[in-house]
């Protein structure tokens, strides 16, 4: 296979072996370099070598096939009600047939609709007729197109010390749950912009605030000033829960000066 996608596809095998060469760690997951894979050009190993090389044999199969490309797939594998709705969730349907509904976090009801697949995340709904859910890459391009986080960045975020759910955010506020797992280091970090208030929901936080260092229990705050140089880790056996609120003129992460990293982060 490397032989023949040297031989049909050159600049694809080089941007390949580039990315790999510069790929990054992170969540235990490999990340192929994006600025190097970017490069490459968009074509499937289908059309690119499998249909060019004269050195692949194929056996016939008489098992079913789908690669799930899209909502009416998903549709078409799920278990169905008597009137072919599929639906996972906090779904409703009534008086409709052959729909899919979603509904990860709030109730979502379907009223007088067919053939329809409506999938409402934490991030965002989408309502749109099974036969054009194709259009989904179209929209997405839109919506970054016109500036909105969602295209890119999900509420709940993850980080090699844990993850955090953005819970409320306003004009000089934001609000997060913050989970570090047991063992997770966040950075020794400080903000120009922005004062934080740290209230420890579950578990216990080791919390680093200019020169001192304090153990926060569960049912307990501290406050964190601007310019406060500040770091938290979790010493504990299970996970650390804590609600953050962050008071002030700019809210972004690009707010956060790293001052040490235990993952090399920049």
């Amino acid at each position: 296979m490397r032989s023949e996608l040297r031989t049909f596809e050159p600049t694809i095998w080089d941007v390949a072996i580039t990315s790999l060469e510069k790929a990054t760690s992170d969540l235990g997951c490999l990340l192929l370099d994006p600025q190097s894979f970017e490069k490459a050009k968009k074509v499937s190993i289908d059309y690119s070598v499998m249909e060019r090389t004269h050195k692949a044999a194929v056996v016939a199969g008489g098992f079913g096939w789908s690669d799930v490309g899209g909502w009416p797939a998903v549709w078409e594998m799920s278990p169905k009600d008597e009137s072919g709705n599929a639906i996972t969730g906090r779904g409703y349907v009534l008086d409709g047939g052959r729909n899919f509904v979603a509904a990860n976090e709030a109730v979502v009801a379907v009223i007088g609709l067919d053939d329809v697949a409506v999938i409402a995340t934490r991030d965002a709904v989408l309502v749109t007729a099974k036969s054009r859910a194709g259009k989904v890459k179209e929209m997405v391009s839109l919506l970054a197109a016109k500036g909105d986080t969602e295209a890119t960045t999900h509420q709940e975020v993850h980080r090699p010390w844990g993850k955090y759910l953005s819970i409320d955010r306003g004009v000089r506020h934001q609000v997060k749950r913050i989970t570090v797992k047991p063992g997770g280091v966040l950075s020794l970090q400080k903000h120009h912009h922005r004062a934080e208030h740290w209230v420890v929901v579950r578990g216990t936080a080791e919390v680093t605030r200019n020169d001192e260092i304090v153990l926060v229990h569960e049912n307990e705050s501290i406050y964190l000033p601007i310019g406060c140089v500040h770091r938290m880790s979790n010493p504990g056996k299970i996970p650390l829960e804590i609600i953050e609120v962050q008071v002030g003129s700019y809210l972004g992460e690009d707010d956060i000066v790293r001052l040490q990293d235990a993952y090399r982060r920049v």
